[in-house]
């Protein structure tokens, strides 16, 4: 049966490929970029994924996030989810980005871009899966911090299929962006955000 069912085509439809980071690869990118975690080794990560509140999942993932800081390290991450998917009978996935997380640090929005996409394309010529980006914005800043996210996403607009909404949903409603999804909408993206 695992075999049948690992065999069968499937569509990956909610994946935040910051969240894939595995914790090999983030002690990796760390040890090559200087970046000092939070936890002492690959254990320590594993366990601090035991949470119980979306508010400590956050914060381990914001802590793994700033490993990623060159176009190789954002196709890095990609290229692992792809190969694990791949594995799984995963034939398409829609994929959500944080590109705020990366440029509030100083990492280029192109940077961020260029890496995910870039290990995309290799992954449905070499894989077989094919895929769709979603630009997310992060629902604890503000809309006009939204509003520039999308200004910056304009060069490469052809490599995004749609926005989204995440991170914390305590006091930061759909509504709150509302003017920065017709604003997208009209730039010809589709639309989604978390329900809840």
């Amino acid at each position: 049966m695992d075999t049948f069912v690992r065999d069968l085509p499937k569509a990956e439809l909610h994946l935040h490929i910051e969240g894939t980071l595995e914790p090999e690869l983030m002690f990796s990118l760390a040890e090559r970029n200087g970046v000092r975690l939070p936890y002492p080794d690959v254990e320590a990560v594993r366990q601090a994924y035991v949470f119980d509140d979306l508010q400590s999942f956050l914060d381990i993932y914001y802590a793994g996030c700033a490993v990623l800081q060159t176009e190789d390290d954002f196709a890095a991450l990609t290229t692992a989810y792809l190969r694990r998917a791949a594995a799984q009978g995963v034939t398409h996935a829609e994929i959500f980005f944080d590109p705020q997380t990366h440029t509030d640090r100083g990492v280029a929005f192109g940077t961020v871009v260029d890496g995910i996409t870039g290990a995309l394309e290799d992954g449905e010529r070499e894989l077989g899966v094919s895929s769709e980006l979603i630009l997310c914005f992060l629902r604890h800043l503000s809309a006009e911090a939204a509003m520039a996210t999308l200004d910056q996403a304009a060069p490469f607009r052809d490599r995004m299929a749609a926005v989204g909404l995440d991170s914390s949903e305590q006091g930061n409603p759909p509504s709150k962006f509302t003017a920065v999804f017709e604003r997208a909408r009209a730039e010809g993206y589709r639309a989604v955000a978390h329900a809840g």
